[in-house]
């Protein structure tokens, strides 16, 4: 069976916050039998280095430490991994011209790295600056999960992104030999009607290809209800999409996404829009 992510990019520092992000990119590789691209990302200042060019010895060696161990245990995992060290004054742009160079169709990253004083963020700037400008798909991971093994949640609006996500998380269960919840949040009752049609033709599409699926209607808060409907239906993966503005100076995801990116202990996978 063909697999529907085959060019994978892991993007690390390699710190105790990307674990999960190395953990879950190494099961995917080592499931589907493919090789893993991994990028790691230096931040670099020519000028600053120029001065201080015992910084930038020390910080060439702590990455040669990192490649070597990710390649040890790459080894051990039994995955074929290509590694590349990044240097630039931005991480995330380092990663996402990586994914672009690959033709990568999923970034697997962390959620957030060390918190800083001044910033008490639920999804680390560096992360959020990857998913909003990324060329693929995000698979965003916190630091204690896990590969999913239980449930697939698909988030979606009556839209036709909503089919495109639900079609996408249909593909990720039906390859996992999971079943498929996709939940859909209105802001009031008047909303249900609408939003049951569409999700009858939606589960109508997943069983027609093979998917055990369910579906709800919930009214609310919308991050607060989709991470309630993870919890009732004990998914262990997330689906969602990202709504972006790429018109103006810095790319932003939308509020609910990050949310849901923020609070989930569990996998999210954001979807760019076609």
């Amino acid at each position: 069976m063909a697999h529907l992510f085959t060019r994978l990019l892991l993007a690390t520092e390699h710190t105790e916050f990307d674990l999960g992000a190395e953990a879950v990119a190494m099961a995917l590789a080592q499931r589907c039998q493919l090789p893993l691209a991994t990028v790691l990302p230096l931040v670099s200042n020519p000028e600053y280095e120029a001065l201080l060019p015992q910084i930038a010895a020390q910080a060439e060696q702590a990455a040669a430490l990192k490649i070597a161990e990710l390649r040890s245990q790459a080894q051990a995992a039994n995955v074929a991994i290509d590694l590349r060290l990044r240097r630039g004054e931005e991480p995330y742009r380092e990663i996402v011209d990586e994914a672009a160079s690959l033709g990568t169709e999923l970034i697997i990253i962390r959620r957030r790295g060390k918190r800083s004083l001044l910033a008490n963020l639920l999804v680390g700037e560096m992360v959020s600056k990857v998913v909003a400008h990324a060329p693929c798909h995000v698979l965003i991971v916190p630091h204690k999960a896990h590969m999913w093994s239980q449930r697939v949640l698909a988030a979606v609006e009556p839209t036709e992104q909503g089919r495109q996500i639900v079609a996408t998380a249909g593909a990720v269960a039906a390859e996992c030999g999971l079943s498929l919840h996709v939940v859909s949040v209105g802001g009031a009752e008047t909303e249900r009607p609408k939003i049951e049609a569409f999700l009858a033709d939606l589960l109508r599409q997943a069983r027609q290809a093979g998917v055990a699926a369910q579906g709800e209607v919930r009214i609310g808060k919308p991050f607060t209800e989709i991470l309630a409907a993870r919890a009732a239906c004990q998914a262990d993966l997330i689906v969602m999409g990202s709504r972006g503005d790429t018109r103006i100076g810095r790319a932003l995801v939308g509020g609910v996404a990050q949310k849901v990116m923020g609070l989930s202990e569990h996998p999210v996978l954001v979807l760019r829009s076609q």
